[in-house]
């Protein structure tokens, strides 16, 4: 009972079991087809050489000790090319075995390292190196050491998710500390500008942490999209609307330029919305005064592409492949003065990549000014 379960629970030794099922079977065959075929082979070469055998008359009448040697020295014949045969059979099945179990039982041992949080392991790819010539456990080695590759880039993802959290946590939460510390020891009076800081800080701290929340629930996909026909302009005019103030504020001109008959895109208004007011935003927050943002909106095919371009500090072409990644700031100085939390543009793009559309960024390079442009698709 104990030797079925240790079979049971190795891969080396079922294999190897299985290849003796197979050598006994074939002992077993060629036994009983030998058997079976000696007498009636034995009888017809006798019976064809008459002249050989001085005449004597062979068939059912054949000498019975002739036979029997004859038999025998097959039967011998048999054994010893059995015996040989089952030997390098278990040889050769053992060697296999090996050849099969052994990356599996490394890839179990790099499994267990890794759910042990050392995500640099990885297996040995042993066969062929082109996908096309590579056997089924070659594969499975190669797919295995992707599945190491992404796990450490995700681990890598949270450390760092953890680090720029704690850091753009921590400068909010110092200032207003600092600022009630100052008030309680009577360093600073409670007038209104002091006040302001401590409470520009905290509204500061409170968009982080709804960014964070907003940020978990699109990386998640979770959130529901009610996706209707809707005209670009509404779009487009309800964010710039909610804006105004600020661009006015700041000295910023706001031009919008739409296409003519621009057909109905298939959006959700709100989440649109959301992707214009970051992007706007953004544009904004990088003008300076005295200068324009642009919004203009084209048909590309089945889609329509919303572009918002500024005249800002441009964006350096060695940081425009990261620039929707968590956290990442062309100029960390200037966004945490403006009180940007870098989640914003990671957002519009989950958002609109659930439209079912692209967003991405262009720029001239520094002091040039940028580009921001989506597609959302046709509606109907």
């Amino acid at each position: 009972m104990r030797g079925l379960r240790s079979i049971r629970r190795r891969l080396g030794r079922k294999l190897f079991l299985s290849y003796l099922i197979i050598i006994v079977v074939g002992v077993v065959v060629l036994a009983s087809a030998a058997e079976f075929t000696i007498p009636t082979s034995f009888d017809r070469h006798m019976l064809g050489m008459p002249s050989m055998m001085g005449g004597v008359e062979m068939g059912m009448g054949r000498d019975a000790d002739l036979f029997a040697s004859f038999r025998a020295a097959v039967s011998e014949s048999l054994l010893l090319a059995a015996s040989a045969a089952t030997v390098a059979a278990v040889v050769v099945s053992l060697l296999v075995t090996r050849r099969v179990v052994a990356p599996v039982r490394q890839m179990m041992a790099a499994s267990r390292r890794i759910a042990e949080g050392n995500y640099a392991e990885r297996v040995q790819v042993r066969g062929a190196t082109e996908p096309d010539e590579m056997d089924e456990l070659d594969q499975l080695a190669v797919t295995f050491n992707q599945m190491a590759d992404k796990l450490e880039r995700t681990e890598s993802m949270r450390r760092q998710l953890i680090g720029d959290v704690a850091h753009e946590l921590r400068t909010p939460l110092s200032t207003i500390k600092g600022s009630v510390e100052g008030l309680m020891d009577g360093v600073l009076e409670p007038t209104e500008a002091n006040l302001h800081q401590i409470y520009r800080e905290a509204d500061r701290l409170q968009r982080l942490v709804g960014d964070l929340q907003e940020l978990s629930r699109v990386e998640a996909g979770a959130f529901e999209l009610h996706r209707k026909a809707v005209e670009v302009e509404e779009l487009v005019s309800s964010a710039a609307e909610r804006l105004a103030g600020q661009f006015d504020e700041k000295g910023v001109r706001l031009e919008i330029d739409l296409g003519a008959d621009l057909p109905k895109v298939l959006a959700d208004p709100d989440r649109i919305g959301q992707v214009m007011l970051n992007l706007l935003g953004n544009a904004l927050q990088y003008t300076t005064s005295g200068r324009t943002v642009e919004v203009q909106a084209r048909r590309r095919d089945r889609f329509v592409e919303i572009e918002i371009r500024d005249e800002g500090m441009g964006i350096p072409a060695e940081h425009l492949p990261h620039i929707f990644s968590r956290f990442y700031r062309v100029d960390r100085s200037r966004s945490r003065a403006g009180g940007g939390s870098g989640i914003g543009l990671t957002i519009a793009k989950h958002l609109v990549e659930a439209h079912g559309g692209l967003i991405w960024a262009n720029s001239p390079g520094s002091g040039k000014g940028s580009s921001f442009s989506f597609t959302l698709p046709l509606a109907g």
